[in-house]
């Protein structure tokens, strides 16, 4: 029986680890086939920077209401069905002809991601005796980071040998296998409230804010950014104070507001993912525009960051079982502020070595911060609140990093402008990088304190 309970363990942990490797690996094999797509659909450099942010836009602010969703109507039928609207629109990716259809597309898969995200990490929580649970965070986490260092390496591949068509009908692809195993593998809909009312206006808030907080931030310094982020910070006043005297919250502010670990570990993960996500993308332009690389040698580059995030992330995860996981989490944010002020000193004939080391350094603090930190928000709450805990985990990454697309849009909208990058602008390209990675190093400052005061028995079980 017990053997039986392992083998069923194992095979939820094999689905949900094949589905949690569907976006890393898109994303970074997107990251290296951008020029190519900027040139395919004619993309100008801020136009281009909208292709990854469209979705992190919609999964960012639709997994907590989705995961809300789950709560009341099942955990499996949301993941299941979220697999499916990815495996569809990435193919319709696949099939796009303009940037327009492209960016709308790829927000309808952030809607799928949305469900899928909201709810994979609770189902495996709820799977996992609290004992082995940073274990498996472990593996998936891992298993993110192998996706991340697969996707520049085939992505490069895939772009210089096909096209750049053929990474979204492959992520179609292991979507398909993920809804077809999901359907056999996950038992249980767990369901833990079933008569509550979904609070639809509290959504439409959340949905307005973030919106006009990435949109507005994308958008600087022209005068409709600050508008939009002012309308942002408005209506995320509002949804507090509504959400506060609600019921049943798409958000519960109260856990928030009242459970310090978990408020200054959510917070940790947006600083951490703000400060981390625009590092590849800007990594990209600057191997393939300005240093002249094809998508394949980048890739070969860029993998090194990966592949060390797996391995740190896969030990990280066993060892915040057995030692304390805010000190290996603040050890991780401040591994990356020092890879970060290293990037801030990059130049057009800086020696590859001395990127791979960088990389290196990036990939060893965030493997050993993610495990660790996934792990204390899950532990510092209730059962009944793990969909919730999950959503919000995965909703602070979305929004962080669709912050950092955000800050690095900016930087390119003020050097480089809206025009299509060339030769021509290689210089200005380089000043936007630079001011991208040093606001990155400033938010890794602040993520080092918050991640530095929360309780650190937080890893036990309450």
């Amino acid at each position: 029986m017990e053997t039986s309970s392992k083998a069923g363990t194992g095979s939820l942990l094999f689905i949900i680890c094949l589905g949690a490797s569907l976006v890393p690996f898109m994303g970074s094999a997107l990251n290296l086939a951008l020029p190519y797509i900027n040139e395919d659909l004619s993309l100008n450099a801020v136009m281009s920077g909208w292709v990854p942010t469209s979705y992190m836009l919609s999964t960012a602010i639709l997994q907590i209401p989705f995961a809300r969703i789950a709560d009341m109507v099942g955990r499996r039928k949301v993941f299941l069905w979220g697999v499916i609207l990815l495996t569809i629109f990435s193919v319709l990716s696949g099939l796009a002809t303009s940037g327009t259809t492209l960016i709308v597309y790829r927000f309808l898969s952030g809607i799928g991601s949305a469900m899928m995200f909201g709810t994979s990490t609770a189902i495996l929580t709820s799977s996992v005796p609290i004992e082995k649970r940073g274990k498996a965070l472990g593996a998936i986490a891992a298993t993110v980071y192998f996706s991340l260092a697969a996707g520049p390496f085939l992505g490069g591949l895939l772009t210089q040998y096909l096209n750049w068509h053929s990474i979204f009908f492959i992520t179609a692809f292991i979507s398909l296998i993920v809804a077809i195993g999901g359907y056999f593998i996950i038992k249980e809909d767990w369901k833990e409230e079933t008569k509550s009312k979904f609070d639809m206006v509290g959504s439409i808030l959340f949905a307005i804010c973030i919106s006009s907080l990435i949109y507005g931030f994308s958008s600087l310094p022209h005068p409709k950014g600050f508008i939009f982020i002012g309308v942002g910070i408005i209506v995320l006043i509002l949804f507090g104070i509504y959400e506060k005297k609600q019921e049943s919250p798409v958000f519960n502010i109260r856990l928030f507001l009242a459970n310090r670990v978990f408020r200054l570990s959510s917070v940790s993960a947006l600083i951490n993912y703000s400060a981390t996500f625009a590092i590849s993308f800007m990594l990209s332009l600057y191997l393939q525009y300005v240093r002249g690389l094809t998508p394949r040698d980048a890739g070969f580059i860029l993998i090194v960051q990966s592949v060390v995030q797996a391995i740190a992330s896969l030990k990280s995860g066993s060892l915040s079982d057995k030692m304390s996981p805010t000190f290996l989490a603040t050890l991780g944010m401040a591994i990356i502020a020092v890879g970060l002020f290293g990037l801030c000193f990059l130049t057009e004939t800086t020696s590859y070595y001395f990127l791979g080391a960088l990389l290196m350094l990036l990939g060893l603090g965030f493997g050993i911060f993610s495990s660790p930190n996934t792990n204390i928000i899950m532990s510092s709450v209730e059962k009944k609140y793990y969909g919730l805990a999950s959503a919000t985990m995965g909703t602070m990454r979305l929004t962080g990093q669709a912050f950092s697309m955000g800050i690095a849009m900016m930087a390119i909208s003020i050097m480089v402008g809206n025009i299509k990058i060339s030769p021509a602008v290689h210089s200005q390209l380089m000043s936007s990088m630079r001011i991208t990675f040093i606001i990155c190093l400033v938010l890794c400052m602040f993520g080092i304190y918050a991640s530095s005061v929360r309780d650190k028995k937080s890893h036990k079980e309450k």
